[in-house]
């Protein structure tokens, strides 16, 4: 009869090896899986953040562009300068710490233009031209200067200006849904 060479305890050394080898696995994969989730929700909510800082800056952008055209309809003195900045200033400070350059440029270019509009008009910084006049001129320019600043939002945050394709439908008309991809930078855009 032949007995064999390994001692009795090798074999219940063994399996402890791999029972602990097998546990460190599973907690490698789990605390991976944790960092990566967490990872994804720190972006969603950097994701949601600038969306929220943009729109209240547009927001605060086009009130201040409906008070100065009213005033300048109404024949009255558009509201100070100081006035302008207490109120543009709580919304535009969060895009000017969150954007990134060319959305920050593009805030900072309507900004620009409406403190512009808001300060005193001096004539004589362009010649042969009624303040007036230069006002107009100036406050047609905003929507466009705001559509720049809107562009730079829709490409930094990836938004589409069309809808997103319906889904595939089978032979039978039930609808067949592709599995969701995301980057971890830009939620709900596939992969490319």
């Amino acid at each position: 009869m032949r007995v064999s060479q390994i001692p009795w305890w090798g074999l219940p050394l063994v399996a402890a090896v791999f029972a602990l080898a097998g546990a460190a696995a599973v907690r490698y994969v789990a605390a991976r899986d944790n960092a990566l989730l967490s990872r994804r929700r720190r972006t969603r909510r950097w994701y949601e953040e600038r969306k929220v800082a943009y729109v209240e800056l547009l927001t605060a952008f086009e009130r201040a562009t409906v008070r100065l055209r009213s005033a300048f309809e109404a024949d009255e003195k558009p509201p100070s300068l100081l006035a302008y900045v207490d109120e543009i200033g709580p919304a535009l400070m969060p895009v000017r710490l969150l954007a990134s350059g060319p959305v920050r440029s593009a805030a900072l270019a309507v900004h620009l233009q409406l403190e512009r509009l808001h300060g005193p008009m001096n004539p004589a910084g362009v010649s042969g031209v009624r303040p007036q006049t230069h006002f107009r001129e100036l406050l047609a320019q905003v929507p466009l200067v705001m559509q720049q600043f809107e562009a730079a939002v829709r490409e930094e945050l990836g938004i589409e200006h069309t809808p997103p394709a319906p889904p595939p439908h089978t032979l039978n008309g039930k609808v067949r849904w592709a599995p969701r991809r995301e980057t971890l930078g830009e939620p709900g855009r596939e992969k490319r």
